[in-house]
């Protein structure tokens, strides 16, 4: 299988599925002296495991990594990184339905095309559960980028929407409710709106935003490697994720460009920032802010219509354990995410100029 690294300078490859004995990772570029907080790490993946509350899957996941390598006495070495997350909790015998049927929406038809062969259990390699390995190396990551700060929340779920701009929001309430939505009121309707969805068996999409702060200029390549794209890939190899939109996004194209250019101050900062700090490519200094759509998850737990191995229609119904909503768990994902873009993009600006 191809395809499970991500970076060029700082590079992270990842391995192992749902019900597998394990997860991990290899961080290859992380700069030799770093003190890493491990508590910091284990917080991070702390955000992103099943089982946090009563509207995210019930899987019961200690989720605690264990490095093996690239470490001594606190300090990262230069050299790979290697680390496992162990899977302690795993019911394989919730996807024996699954074993000759496909799910509709989900990975399952077009593994078995690709490969002759799946592991059903859990999705195996397409599970979403091989996030937490990136958040692993997001949070060493962030801890690289310095000032840099990067915060994701959930602005959406369903229909019901956070309309407030970021700049207006109180970030310190993010990690105040379970949906994660950093505005009491609306994170009170997100989670009855959750817990109507999960109880009538179904799925429901939603939208996480994220803004990066204290960004330097010069980030980014101006041809095939533009900041924005390597943003939207990033945040598109998560698993559910539909569509990746920054600055001004689609709404962009509704405006006049007498109204969207973004006019300068005297030392180089703009006067708007619908470039979403980002032009050409490259970083301006502005905040980068963008929103990633997530879809509802593709496994229900209600009886629905779906095709086995043979081509032949059949009813089924879902099993085991899933979220309703992968957004409120998604939020550290999206970061993990950003800053190993952001990180990568660091290390390589290093190369521009003397």
């Amino acid at each position: 299988m191809a395809g499970n690294s991500i970076g060029r300078i700082f590079r992270l490859s990842t391995f192992g599925e749902s019900h597998g004995a394990a997860l991990g990772g290899v961080i290859d570029g992380c700069p030799a002296g770093l003190e890493l907080d491990l508590e910091a790490v284990q917080s991070e993946l702390d955000r992103r495991k099943p089982g946090q509350s009563a509207i995210v899957t019930q899987r019961k996941e200690p989720d605690k990594v264990r490095f093996l390598s690239g470490i001594f006495e606190g300090r990262t070495t230069g050299t790979s990184i290697g680390f496992i997350i162990e899977n302690t909790n795993q019911k394989s015998k919730d996807y024996t339905h699954i074993k000759d049927s496909y799910r509709p929406s989900h990975a399952d038809y077009v593994y078995d095309q690709k490969y002759g062969f799946r592991d059903y259990r859990g999705g195996g390699r397409s599970s979403a559960r091989e996030t937490a390995v990136r958040v692993v190396a997001g949070a060493i990551a962030k801890q690289l980028l310095g000032t840099m700060h990067i915060t994701a929340w959930v602005s959406a779920v369903g229909d019901l929407e956070l309309k407030t701009t970021y700049e207006a929001l109180d970030f310190s309430t993010i990690e105040a409710n379970i949906v994660r939505c950093p505005d009491v009121e609306m994170a009170q309707k997100m989670e009855e709106r959750i817990r109507e969805v999960r109880k009538a068996g179904d799925t429901i999409g939603g939208v996480v935003s994220c803004v990066i702060k204290n960004v330097p200029v010069g980030l980014g390549e101006p041809v095939f490697d533009k900041l924005h794209a390597s943003l939207g890939s990033a945040m598109l190899s998560i698993n559910a994720v539909k569509g990746f939109e920054y600055g001004s996004g689609f709404a962009g194209s509704r405006m006049l460009g007498s109204a969207h250019n973004d006019a300068y101050h005297s030392d180089g900062s703009t006067k708007t920032n619908f470039s979403g700090g980002i032009q050409g490519g490259i970083s301006n200094g502005m905040d980068i802010y963008f929103r990633v759509a997530f879809k509802p998850v593709a496994t229900l737990i209600q009886e629905y219509e779906t095709i086995d191995k043979n081509g032949n229609i059949i009813q089924m119904q879902g099993k085991g354990r899933h979220d309703p909503c992968v957004v409120p768990r998604a939020v550290p994902i999206v970061e993990a995410m950003a800053a190993l873009c952001m990180m990568d993009f660091s290390l390589l600006a290093r190369t521009n100029r003397l």
